[in-house]
């Protein structure tokens, strides 16, 4: 008797054990990669590159295989972090981070957990990397959405040869927008041109500094920046009456108040992410070596509507934005 009730005592011990060992490994017993995804606000070419992220994780993965956690942080940095802490509670095994507030959150999150970045212009701005040499080390890498600055700049004086003031209009709380608008200044201020900042902090006063730029200058620049592609509307309705145009650093801001610009495909952007993140999670890749990828191609391209409004012919070799 003593023997049997003994026997019976392990195997209910050895049933606990095992049922207490699933529970501590629930994460990996769907057999589903978690990865976060914290997009810092919505608009066409960060939505294009979070499509585009999962695209790649699905097409590399399978889709039975991952489960996406997509949070927006509606343009707030704060949130972004709020966010990035729940991922980290939630033990996620990858943070993907589209836009440069969300990266820098995620940064400041773990040091752990790997982190992809997308639609990031330059990662020594971001995160304040001295001498970046192209890979950010440690926990960190994704893919940069900077199309050549110099080239942006020559837009402006191909595209207006008579041209001698040029408003650049920003973001002040967007390190790599004023990264970009800093290099432009530049390249203009040294083919001559009288190149003039004008930040803005939000929303709120970017009607008021878009209307002091456009009474001032002959052409306004501005760069891959979220406020700005979330407003575009307030530029349009200030520059076109004015007859002021607009030379935007990606197609999404053209679309909505630019006569042109040189354009990456954020979707593609993402999906090189994605592929990215999948080589990660199954281990063909350490993401303490991976450099920043870049995208591979830019295409110049010009606003329709807005060149016929302006009585602009487009330049050789731009094709149109598609509605």
């Amino acid at each position: 008797m003593k023997k049997t009730v003994s026997l019976i005592l392990a195997l209910i011990l050895c049933a606990c054990s095992c049922i207490a060992l699933s529970s501590c490994d629930t994460a990996k017993d769907d057999g589903k990669y978690k990865i976060g995804i914290v997009q810092l606000v919505e608009h066409p070419a960060l939505d294009a590159a979070t499509e585009g992220f999962k695209q790649a994780v699905i097409d590399a993965l399978g889709a039975d295989a991952v489960e996406f956690d997509y949070q927006n942080a509606q343009n707030d940095a704060n949130t972004c972090s709020t966010i990035v802490n729940q991922f980290v509670s939630g033990k996620v095994d990858l943070i993907m981070a589209n836009a440069t507030p969300a990266l820098q959150a995620a940064a400041a999150a773990t040091a752990e957990i790997p982190i992809l970045g997308t639609s990031v212009t330059e990662y020594g701005v971001a995160l304040e990397i001295k001498n970046f040499s192209g890979t950010v080390g440690g926990n960190i890498s994704g893919t940069s959405d900077l199309a050549p600055l110099d080239k942006q700049a020559a837009m402006i004086t191909e595209w207006f040869p008579d041209a001698k003031t040029v408003g650049l209009i920003y973001c002040s709380k967007e390190a790599n927008s004023q990264y970009q608008v800093d290099v432009v200044k530049a390249e203009l201020e040294a083919k001559g041109l009288t190149a003039t900042l004008y930040p803005f902090t939000d929303s709120n006063d970017l009607a008021q500094i878009c209307t002091a730029a456009a009474d001032n200058c002959d052409v306004i620049y501005v760069p891959t920046d979220n406020t700005v592609a979330e407003n575009t509307g307030i530029i349009d309705n200030i520059c076109a009456p004015k007859k002021v145009p607009v030379i935007a650093g990606e197609e999404g801001i053209c679309k909505g108040c630019g006569v042109a610009t040189l354009s990456i495909s954020y979707y593609d952007l993402g999906y090189a992410t994605g592929k990215m993140a999948a080589k990660i999670l199954t281990g063909e890749a350490d993401i303490s070596t991976m450099a920043i990828g870049y995208a591979e191609a830019q295409t110049p391209k010009y606003n329709k509507q807005i060149c016929e409004a302006l009585g602009i012919t487009p330049l050789e070799g731009y094709v149109a934005i598609e509605d």
